[in-house]
């Protein structure tokens, strides 16, 4: 069989699509890896580099933004010229991206370092993978697209401890250095695997009950697909504000609070490994109720979750909330590619959902550092929590009205 050609509708759902979801895994695990690496290192480069919280924030800013913008690009390359060329670009990009930043001199050069490692190197290893992994499945897309998002929260879970130990022992630009090469061979050696193009014309999807077909993908949710899209970015940004607070600041709040950057390191590792749990369960939901629901679910929850942090800032009580804030936002950002699949055109797939996903990152984006600027403003993390509900009351409440639309129209 010709991999460069695009598979054959009947292996939808089929052992060969599990295997490529695998693969899938570990090309997220491995490319999404400076999306924690760089909260840990944090603390270190602030006092390397003698800056204020929020510029030692701009890095991460920075990277998530290009990751943003770099979603849409490498979704729209992947739609035309399939995976695997794009994976050989995200590849070098990892590598290049770490052992440059392991050289800078300033924080704009590591911030730089940063970007590429976005802009390339991460965006070729999520926003395509989810695109091109809902392709591949139709009665159990939804966990098949929360295993593939879950390898983000797996490199969360795995970096963390990791790269923190590094910096103990041989300093943080060393274990930079060892990151590169290390992500670069891997995605390397996988992108090869990647080969075969998607079906090109899959079965009629069905609704989460399985007994009629989805709505109308001219008009999603009864609006134009423009309008549509744009709703579900400003969501996007919304839900990832919140998101961000936590994931990005962790480790410096617990430095801040006497605990040190280990516990933080452990916290977030803690907090992320419970997001791996919710993207499967929040998986198996979505097939059963669809991704607009799921979505709600999952803001409705994170709020619940970021409000407990305000009152319990005790090292033990911020174990537990960690694993609760991971446990209750996991499935939210998937929910978006699976809201695309259900409700735009299947041609235009990977674009889209490259365009959602940089609304997330630039939440992601404008969260990290905005968190740090309250922080360096009031000197207090309390402020910035509060700030995180307020954008995920946003989200919730895009959210529901897209529901309450999805709603009127079956009836």
């Amino acid at each position: 069989m010709n991999r460069n050609l695009h598979a054959d509708p009947s292996v939808i759902d089929s052992r060969q699509a599990a295997w490529r979801l695998l693969v899938a895994l570990g090309l997220v695990v491995l490319g999404n890896s400076s999306m924690y690496v760089v909260s840990v290192v944090l603390p270190t480069v602030q006092t390397e580099f003698g800056i204020d919280r929020a510029s030692a924030s701009l890095p991460y800013t920075f990277m998530m933004v290009c990751l943003g913008i770099g979603g849409i690009w490498t979704g729209r390359m992947a739609d035309r010229h399939g995976l695997m060329k794009v994976l050989w670009v995200g590849a070098l990009a990892v590598a290049g991206g770490f052992i440059w930043a392991a050289q800078s001199g300033s924080i704009w050069t590591f911030g730089l370092a940063h970007g590429l490692l976005g802009l390339l190197g991460g965006a070729s290893t999520f926003a395509p993978l989810l695109a091109d992994t809902s392709l591949w499945w139709n009665r159990r897309r939804g966990i098949a697209v929360a295993i593939c998002a879950s390898g983000n929260y797996v490199a969360g879970a795995l970096w963390p401890p990791l790269v923190q130990h590094g910096i103990e022992t041989i300093g943080w630009r060393t274990t930079y250095t060892v990151m590169g090469v290390v992500c670069g061979l891997g995605m390397l050696a996988l992108s090869g695997l990647m080969r075969q193009r998607p079906p090109q014309a899959p079965p009629v999807p069905v609704s989460a009950a399985g007994t009629a077909p989805v709505a109308d993908h001219s008009r999603p949710f009864g609006l134009s697909p423009t309008q549509a899209q744009w709703l579900l970015c400003v969501a996007g940004v919304g839900c990832c504000v919140a998101m961000s607070m936590p994931q990005v600041h962790i480790v410096a709040y617990c430095t801040d609070l006497g605990y040190g950057a280990a516990r933080g390191a452990e916290m977030l590792s803690l907090m992320l490994a419970s997001g791996i749990v919710s993207r499967l369960v929040s998986g198996f939901i979505c097939d059963r109720i669809g991704g607009i629901r799921t979505l709600l679910l999952g803001s409705a929850l994170q709020g619940v979750a970021l409000l407990l942090f305000v009152p319990f800032d005790g090292m033990v009580p911020l174990y537990v909330v960690s694993a609760m804030f991971g446990l209750f936002q996991g499935g939210i950002v998937p929910s978006y590619a699976i809201i695309i699949r259900e409700h735009f055109p299947l041609q235009e797939v990977g674009a889209r959902v490259g365009a959602v996903i940089m609304a997330t990152l630039i939440g992601m984006a404008l969260g990290g550092w905005l968190s740090g600027w309250i922080f360096d403003r009031t000197g207090s993390y309390d402020a910035a929590f509060l700030n995180g509900i307020a954008w995920n009351l946003l989200n919730l409440a895009i959210a529901s009205w897209l529901y309450r639309r999805l709603r009127s129209s079956k009836r």
